[in-house]
């Protein structure tokens, strides 16, 4: 008769009870969920709009003027997607949860373009880049000073401002208009980003009945 060598049995209930404890092991710590669940994304997201208005269109017949709007220039530290804050004259911080789903250019083109489109005083709009055969009586170039939420003595507000230029159509152009348009302070409760990008989209229409306002009447 062959008799197994003790060895062998004794490696074998090693290697069985092994796996047995092993097991045990996964099923408690899947039991106890170690491993924390994915967090959802805190990051939200917010555009430029306000509803589109009409001017009075009192210095030239409704809908005579012919506009260009060249591409908005807009300061380096608003060209990422954060929302930006400013607390005091020098300091800046940027809002990594509280984005635009649009680059701030793209928005403000847009709003001020419906906006200008909107007045009575305008017959046609064209936004940069011009089509080749388009003819201005006045080409509008906007910079942008401030678009950002601020802390002043203590409250929030949405602090927008923007230098206006205004030039003839043509070949030749010559400067017609030049000046610094600071929209109205809008309050906001300093964390509630929809209110103030809804701030923000004030500033943008009272920028584009400036606009109008400073455009002088239809050349002859």
């Amino acid at each position: 008769m062959t008799l197994v060598p003790a060895p062998c049995r004794i490696l074998s209930r090693s290697s069985t009870a092994s796996a047995i404890v092993g097991l045990g092991l996964i099923l408690l710590l899947a039991g106890c969920n170690i491993i924390p669940p994915p967090l959802s994304d805190p990051t939200r997201y917010y555009v430029l709009d306000a509803p589109a208005t009409a001017g009075s269109g009192d210095t030239v017949p409704a809908g005579s003027l012919r506009l260009g709007l060249k591409a908005i220039e807009v300061p380096a530290y608003l060209r990422g997607r954060e929302m930006v804050l400013r607390d005091g004259a020098n300091e800046v911080y940027l809002e990594d949860y509280a984005r635009w789903a649009e680059t701030l250019q793209a928005g403000l083109t847009r709003v001020l373009k419906r906006e200008l489109q909107a007045n009575p005083a305008v017959g046609r709009l064209d936004a940069a880049p011009f089509p080749f055969d388009a003819t201005h009586d006045y080409d509008v170039a906007v910079t942008i000073v401030r678009c950002e939420g601020a802390a002043e003595g203590g409250r929030h507000v949405a602090s927008f401002a923007a230098i206006i230029e205004i030039t003839t159509g043509g070949t030749d152009p010559r400067l017609i208009v030049r000046k610094e348009f600071v929209a109205p302070e809008v309050p906001w409760n300093g964390k509630d980003y929809s209110e103030l990008a809804a701030g923000l989209s004030q500033g943008v229409a009272a920028l584009s009945r400036e606009i109008v306002a400073a455009l002088p009447p239809k050349l002859p």
